[in-house]
């Protein structure tokens, strides 16, 4: 089993906005997330946020604990937010097991010491797409279901946003420290995400990108909104989104994505909207 752990540093908007196209993806993209019986984490100094993917094959592989979090074990500061883009798996956390189908999530609270993960079946491996924040108490862990999920519907397909949000580790579905996550299912013929954009400077995020078809691919929006980049982005991808940075995309075709959070609040309605005809 190997473990790749990458720390990303915080940058400001004026510092931002002078990278280039490589400067970019160097600071805000993670381009591989899932490697047989690998762990990949990235660290981001915004909100101390962890972002990252396991997918065990041939056996079980256990969260390792990074020499960088100088902690007993990894969640012993941390919360854990898992949900699975692949075939069948197992999460066992000291003792308990979870099993989790395709596109279930799967909370761990602060102080569980032992988390393992498994696949059911080595040709269709389980992929864990895993994000994690730093936390204060302990809350319960627990499974969420697609059909436990808090369900919103928005947008159209005349404007090209038809999507389905599905909030799964949220305070309106089980209580967390900070972390939030769900799913955007876009509708076929629809390739907008976030439109219109917003910025929240109370939070941060981190977008992952996946059900991507073969050959096509995700223009993703960051920046400020008067001074925007953009970064292409394949399947399973994941980029971070700074507080002060808008995040939305547009594909060529449609896909689902799933979206982190973390900062001083858990209202997920805390946004500062950007007026589409406003941004440049």
């Amino acid at each position: 089993m190997k473990t790749y752990f990458d720390s990303r540093f915080a940058l400001s908007p004026n510092e931002g906005k002078q990278l280039d196209t490589q400067g970019l993806r160097d600071n805000f993209l993670m381009e591989k997330l899932f490697e047989a019986d690998a762990i990949h984490l990235t660290l981001s100094h915004f909100d101390r946020y962890i972002a990252g993917g396991v997918m065990p094959v041939k056996g079980t592989v256990l969260l390792s604990n990074p020499e960088n979090l100088k902690a007993k074990y990894f969640l012993e500061r941390r919360e854990l937010g898992i949900i699975n883009v692949g075939g069948k798996g197992t999460v066992v956390a000291d003792g308990t097991t979870y099993e989790l189908e395709y596109k279930e999530a799967l909370y761990l609270g602060k102080g569980t010491q032992e988390v393992s993960f498994s696949s059911a079946d080595a040709n269709a491996p389980a992929k864990f797409y895993i994000n994690s924040a730093p936390a204060h108490h302990t809350y319960p862990s627990r499974k969420v279901s697609k059909a436990e999920a808090e369900v919103v519907e928005l947008g159209s397909a005349a404007t090209a946003n038809h999507r389905v949000i599905n909030k799964l580790i949220v305070n309106s579905v089980l209580p967390t420290c900070q972390l939030q996550m769900g799913m955007t299912e876009l509708k076929s013929g629809s390739v907008w995400n976030t439109m219109p954009a917003h910025t929240h400077d109370r939070r941060m995020e981190v977008y992952f990108y996946f059900e991507v078809p073969e050959g096509q691919s995700v223009c993703h929006f960051m920046g400020q909104p008067q001074e925007t980049r953009h970064v292409w982005m394949q399947n399973e991808q994941a980029i971070i989104s700074p507080n002060w940075s808008v995040h939305s995309g547009a594909g060529t075709s449609n896909y689902t994505f799933i979206w982190g959070m973390a900062g001083e609040n858990l209202d997920y309605g805390d946004m500062d909207h950007c007026a589409i005809t406003e941004l440049r």
